[in-house]
């Protein structure tokens, strides 16, 4: 993934508004990401832990979602699995839920998905961020393939929040 400026991500927003989007927090360190290893950079807001977003290069483009998900203290502790990058963790997923694009998402509906609660798939399925209890199941994909798998995924969930 190339690098993102700040400005990019805050107009990138799919599914809330612009002055939502001026509004939220944004990684400081965006100069410092290893964007060469993501497919799609992922945060937490620092200030409310039941925010996250994502912004992900797609169709030529920047797509972002702005997410609400339960605070790190209310992870459960059982064994999960990522919906994006299949990796299981004991209280490391959680159900996170994307307002829906447009009118729908104004009128309540949304659209969620399990996922790496740090939001760290790309890392997890590069090996190069280890997870704590539970394992990425044995497969006989290449890195290659499952790197397009989380990509596949992470475009679907997406088209869902946009159709």
């Amino acid at each position: 993934m190339r690098p993102l400026t700040e400005q990019e991500i805050r107009s990138a927003f799919v599914n809330c508004t612009k002055g939502e989007a001026k509004r939220l927090a944004v990684p400081r360190d965006l100069v410092e990401q290893p964007w060469d290893d993501l497919d799609f950079l992922g945060w937490r807001d620092p200030q409310a832990p039941q925010r996250a977003y994502l912004a992900t290069e797609l169709d030529g483009g920047v797509a972002a979602l702005a997410l609400r998900c339960p605070s790190p203290a209310s992870w459960q502790t059982r064994l999960s699995m990522c919906s994006m990058c299949v990796t299981t963790h004991s209280g490391g997923v959680s159900l996170m839920v994307a307002a829906r694009a447009g009118k729908a998402g104004q009128q309540g509906n949304s659209v969620g998905a399990y996922i790496c609660s740090d939001l760290a798939c790309p890392l997890y399925v590069r090996g190069k961020k280890e997870v704590g209890v539970g394992a990425r199941p044995h497969e006989s994909l290449t890195l290659e393939e499952k790197i397009q798998r989380t990509v596949a995924n992470l475009a679907a969930f997406i088209a869902k929040v946009t159709a």
